[in-house]
């Protein structure tokens, strides 16, 4: 559980030393889905699990890496252009308070419990405290609602996921690199925009190496111990791991990269995780076990 939350903590850190090395955010989004690709057709050749054969899981699957890789990987990247690597974590962390949200919007949750919608205001009060809106510059204000967006992408992506990824009969390795493989191609018209740089080689090999990491570590990597935790100690125990990561985050942003972790930062990230602890207290047991299948492809 300490391996999965650090690499998967430390996306955020790669994201940023990428975008450092003169990466452009298509061009993250792309080669972090294409690596994480190969790590997992890989895996899945080993486990012997192929990938899905008829048209029907494919449109679902490429559903799914829509809102669950391609769109939320970008907009981390582009959020992350002007904040900084330990508050994109902690925004990333409300995805499931936008879950619970979506869920009542939508009539999946019924008569949840009053100690559910306590912590949903909970936590997004501790999201107001973090990014202080009133106090932020406009450059910094937009870059925090692309990452509330990637956070709100993953959300919709679970609840579609649940419907409709379940009981495909494809393996769980195999599926997801099928997921990652059509979050590649989804994102490979985003170069033609603003994806490649005006010269290669002005991408550092600072930038390539932490492109990789993201990609095979920090993704690929994730996904297999993911299910393996799951596998070993169930789901409910597994998504604590969702804990730790905005810790993770705030920490290697700090001593990484001399991010400055002030008393709002602490108090907003404690703040949003009592709030999503509370959300998950009184919660059907299949909507644990459903996020917890989910999470692992969004891989932050």
């Amino acid at each position: 559980m300490v391996v999965l939350a650090l690499l998967w903590g430390s996306a955020f850190l790669w994201v940023d030393l990428a975008l450092a090395g003169g990466m452009t955010p298509p061009l993250i989004a792309t080669l972090r889905s294409a690596l994480g690709a190969v790590v997992l057709l890989l895996l899945a050749g080993l486990a012997r699990q192929r990938l899905p054969r008829d048209l029907a899981t494919w449109g679902r699957v490429t559903v799914a890496a829509l809102w669950c890789n391609a769109v939320p990987f970008l907009l981390i990247a582009v959020g992350q252009r002007t904040v900084d690597s330990g508050t994109a974590g902690v925004v990333n962390a409300t995805t499931p308070l936008w879950s619970l949200l979506l869920g009542l919007v939508l009539g999946m949750e019924r008569r949840p419990h009053p100690l559910r919608l306590t912590g949903l205001l909970v936590g997004f009060a501790g999201t107001v405290v973090l990014l202080a809106p009133w106090r932020q510059p406009v450059d910094i204000g937009l870059g925090a609602i692309a990452l509330l967006g990637a956070a709100i992408s993953y959300a919709v992506a679970f609840t579609y996921m649940a419907r409709h990824l379940t009981g495909t009969g494809s393996g769980p390795l195999a599926l997801s690199a099928a997921q990652l493989l059509a979050a590649t191609g989804l994102s490979i018209p985003l170069l033609l925009v603003d994806g490649l740089p005006a010269s290669p080689p002005s991408v550092t090999a600072t930038g390539w190496a932490a492109v990789v990491a993201l990609g095979v570590l920090s993704t690929g990597l994730t996904f297999y111990l993911n299910f393996r935790l799951i596998g070993d100690v169930g789901a409910t125990t597994t998504a604590s791991v969702g804990y730790l990561l905005p810790v993770v985050s705030v920490s290697l942003g700090a001593v990484v990269l001399s991010e400055v972790v002030d008393v709002r930062v602490v108090l907003g990230m404690v703040v949003v995780l009592v709030g999503v602890a509370l959300t998950r207290r009184h919660a059907p047991p299949r909507a644990h076990a459903t996020r917890s299948r989910a999470g692992s492809s969004g891989s932050s």
